[in-house]
């Protein structure tokens, strides 16, 4: 009865492991990157007119990275702009 019991437990184990094993997991959706240039065009603007109060009011550190803000944006922007231009449309002519 012993032996019995003990190779249902283990069987039980076994099929438990082999279900969860070939259960197919659902994977995450990928998440799609969209870009507002308008809006991106108009941080950066903010950024840039900052970087020049700063500057002005001598504050020169404090300009720099804020214009290292404004180009990092602006890389963001162009590449945002270029991966729109060159994705793959759905039906090319």
């Amino acid at each position: 009865m012993r032996r019995r019991f003990a190779a249902l437990a283990v069987s039980a184990l076994l099929a438990g492991g082999t279900v969860a094993v070939t259960v197919p997991v659902t994977s995450a959706t990928a998440a799609t990157v969209t870009c507002d240039p308008a809006h991106m065009r108009q941080q950066i603007a903010q950024l840039k007119a900052k970087a020049a109060r700063l500057k002005h009011e001598g504050e020169y550190a404090a300009a720099k990275r804020t214009l290292d803000q404004a180009n990092s944006l602006q890389r963001k922007l162009d590449a945002c702009l270029a991966a729109e231009d060159n994705a793959a449309k759905p039906f090319p002519r």
